[in-house]
């Protein structure tokens, strides 16, 4: 994830031992591997919560959707509240209503109250997220920095291995016949050892009272996203009588009236000079389709797994290993491949996803539910290069010919996007894949597949407006 807010600091950051620097480094990773575990184990386990709440397609949906939803509205807001009142007391603050969300959504009886839980453990993920780049750039010194946000790429892609597998295991352990709880209670040991370690070590801060914080905007947006993938979720689940269509008019209004808010607040959530930026436009228009098709094809590639082929919730997270070994292998190589071509591997990354959407749905029309499991990875783990190979570089190179003053802006703003890209598509193309079941998981999963390929193609064109080169110092 990009940092939600600039990094750099206009003074010294002051003079703190390095045991303690990599100790408030540890503090600020394990916060943001705690959010991208929880991001992601609801793609093994929203069939088995389905089942044991009763909530139908419907909570399927909205278990990938809320929490990706939640984080991206309010993760800019997260950023200027940081700047505010402080980026110790919002990281503070996040992290024990992240764990507390946990708790409930750990002993939610009810499909909506799990929901709920994952609604609010997004928001405070929002309010933790963006206070860790400006903790680092205010305790370690700029010649250092490197080699602090240097870590954050391998740590990441290792929680994206081990978000999915926690969960599976978990699942399948049932440990105390709880079934899939163990998988959010666990977060009360995780988080409430982060919080304790927090308060301990990281450097108080006064934040700035004189910073600008759009709420309007926020609740806009906030309002725009709950529209529309209610309207979304509802009318595939239920059928498109009136309420989901109203869902839809009312999100498309609140749409409309963000819009006008950004063009006339003060201090509004993305810069209007940087929409009139044709190569940030279009970087950001690219990777709203893009994320949101990768996302909702990882999502439909669980469930396949689990109610196609009928593997376990253990054996579905190791399935998607190839994925993420593709991810982390590609995103490694990018790294130092990026300021040479540039938006080249934007496009190069696009064709890899293509070709192993192709892959797996060849195997899925010639197979069907009986493909066997060494079919798969070959296909599952082009995906993952072709993802890795975007996920570096895609944001990088879309902010590669603004101006320094707009960084900070921009990238909290590529951040946001990312998440309720996410969201987006784990609503959508889940609505295509249960849609089209009635005709068999086969049938579901060659319809989806096939939409996934179509969006991925359509993005291609986009590339020839992105700048070609990366910022200077975004790889170093």
């Amino acid at each position: 994830m990009l940092p939600a807010t600039d990094p750099k600091t206009t003074t010294p950051p002051p003079p703190l031992p390095a045991r303690k620097r990599w100790a408030i480094l540890a503090v600020v990773l394990a916060a943001d591997i705690l959010d991208l575990v929880d991001a992601t184990i609801t793609n093994i386990a929203a069939p088995t919560i389905t089942a044991d709440l009763h909530g139908g397609p419907a909570l399927v949906q909205w278990l990938g959707t809320s929490y990706a939803l939640a984080l991206g509205v309010l993760l800019v807001l997260g950023g200027r509240l940081g700047d505010k009142y402080g980026r110790r007391r919002l990281f503070l603050l996040g992290l024990a209503g992240f764990t507390l969300a946990s708790l409930a959504c750990g002993l939610a009886p009810t499909p909506a109250t799990l929901v709920a839980g994952r609604l609010a453990q997004g928001a405070f993920g929002a309010l933790v997220i963006p206070q860790g780049f400006g903790i680092l750039g205010a305790t370690w010194p700029r010649e250092h920095i490197g080699k602090a946000f240097s870590l954050f790429g391998p740590a990441m892609g290792l929680s994206a291995v081990g978000g999915p597998i926690l969960a599976g295991f978990l699942i399948d352990a049932d440990l105390g016949g709880l079934g899939w709880r163990p998988m959010f209670l666990i977060n009360l040991v995780l988080g409430g050892a982060a919080l304790l370690a927090a308060a301990r070590l990281l450097p108080k801060d006064s934040g700035d009272p004189t910073t600008s914080i759009d709420a309007r905007g926020s609740a806009l947006l906030a309002a725009t996203m709950l529209g529309l993938l209610s309207g979304l979720i509802e009318g595939s689940a239920n059928g498109w009588t009136a309420t989901p269509v109203l869902l839809i008019a009312a999100g498309l209004a609140a749409f409309a009236l963000f819009c006008h808010r950004q063009r006339t607040a003060p201090s509004p959530l993305i810069q209007p000079s940087l929409l009139r930026n044709r190569g940030f436009t279009s970087g950001l228009i690219l990777g709203i389709v893009f994320f949101a098709a990768v996302s909702g094809l990882l999502y439909v590639i669980s469930l396949f797994l689990q109610q196609g082929l009928g593997r376990s919730p253990s054996g579905t997270a190791l399935g998607l290993l190839p994925v993420t070994a593709g991810i982390v292998i590609a995103s490694i190589a990018c790294y130092g491949l990026i300021g040479r071509y540039g938006r080249t591997l934007v496009l190069a990354g696009l064709l890899i996803t293509l070709a192993g959407t192709g892959g797996l749905l060849a195997v899925t029309v010639i197979s069907g539910t009986g493909a066997s499991g060494w079919a798969l990875p070959a296909p599952l783990f082009v995906i993952g290069l072709g993802m890795g190979t975007c996920f570096g570089t895609v944001y990088d190179v879309t902010i590669g010919d603004i101006a320094q003053e707009e960084a900070g802006s921009a990238s909290g703003s590529l951040s946001a996007v990312q998440q309720l890209a996410n969201a987006t598509g784990a609503a959508v193309v889940t609505t295509v894949f249960f849609k089209t079941a009635h005709a068999g998981q086969a049938h579901a999963m060659t319809v989806s597949l096939t939409a996934v390929a179509a969006v991925t193609l359509l993005c291609c064109p986009l590339v020839r407006l992105l700048p070609r080169k990366a910022r200077p110092s975004e790889h170093h």
